[in-house]
């Protein structure tokens, strides 16, 4: 089995009993320790074991990615799931979120939390005495970040001075990659409709953060962004709770779909990211979805390696 650093170690063991609701709230180093862990784990180098640890998971947004790669994590390091579904507890009749949390940090270790306000995942974090993690909200999807940027990290060695261009909606997603991207010294460019840009407060945050020289750039020029990028990245025009605007959205986002001319102003080993589910012929053409520039299902398989490497450095496992 292999061993890790002592500054790897180190970086994990500083994340013990910690939260992670924002991109934000890790260092680059302890990033990048989790991508070494995570390294080790999806290579079969490394086994850890939780004893038993119990992860509950407070879902009130559809998953299925987020929900088996966190299930799949857990029982790979010897632990357990609680599937805490509202409509079949207390927790979607009215009970106080201040009692939940206070309960439940007393059966389980840890709790991811899928829900749609930013403000009731932190409140979850300040009233359980446990790790809770950002499953997913309307702002952040900080665990899709780190799975995203360690699926860049495999093609490309270093992620330092590269240039990543994210085509759609300014949504949670764009959020996360333009704060984790900035941690790691990657330039990002958003390039999304007029009206449907990233929200400035989190942009200046981004740039607040960076490193290395990172740029984050925002634009209403799907061209102009992905000229010289590395990586090409798309999301669904409607999120979840918009499909009532889908129509109104696809006119919007006209032009903004990743195709095969679009890939080719990139750089020529660029690879394309979409963190699922797709919309074929929407904000994705068929084509690239299933060239070889595509990383779409490595990306989607880490997820399970990076909350793997998370919940066992949150649990004190490493």
């Amino acid at each position: 089995m292999a061993s890790i650093s002592h500054g790897v170690a180190a970086n994990l063991s500083s994340l013990k009993g910690g939260d992670f609701l924002s991109s934000s709230d890790f260092t680059s180093e302890q990033i990048y320790a989790l991508f070494e862990l995570a390294k080790q784990l999806k290579q079969g180098d490394r086994r850890i074991d939780l004893g038993n640890r119990v992860l509950g998971l407070i879902f009130t947004k559809a998953s299925t990615r987020t929900r088996v790669s966190f299930q799949v994590a857990m029982a790979r390091l010897g632990g357990q799931i609680v599937d805490l579904n509202p409509n079949v507890t207390q927790l979607g009749r009215g009970e106080p979120l201040q009692d939940t949390a206070r309960v439940l940090s007393r059966f389980c270790d840890a709790l991811a939390v899928r829900t749609f306000e930013q403000k009731e995942l932190e409140d979850y974090a300040d009233w359980a005495s446990i790790p809770v993690i950002n499953a997913l909200t309307d702002l952040e999807h900080p665990c899709q970040a780190l799975a995203d940027y360690f699926t860049i990290k495999e093609s490309f060695g270093n992620l330092s001075g590269l240039t990543l261009a994210y085509v759609g909606d300014g949504n949670n997603v764009a959020n996360s990659l333009m704060i984790c991207g900035s941690l790691l010294g990657v330039n990002v460019r958003i390039a999304a409709p007029s009206g449907f840009e990233p929200l400035p407060e989190i942009v200046s945050k981004a740039r607040s953060l960076a490193t290395y020289g990172a740029n984050v750039e925002i634009s209403n020029n799907p061209q102009d962004a992905v000229i010289g990028a590395s990586a090409i990245y798309t999301d669904v025009w409607a999120s979840m709770g918009q499909e009532e605007e889908q129509s109104s959205r696809s006119k919007a986002f006209g032009g903004f779909c990743v195709d095969e001319v679009l890939l080719s102003l990139a750089n020529p080993d660029a690879i394309v990211l979409h963190c699922l589910p797709a919309h074929r012929g929407e904000e994705i053409s068929p084509e690239v979805m299933e060239s070889e520039s595509s990383r779409i299902f490595d990306q989607a398989e880490n997820r399970l390696h990076l909350q793997q490497a998370l919940l066992a450095a949150l649990l004190g496992g490493v």
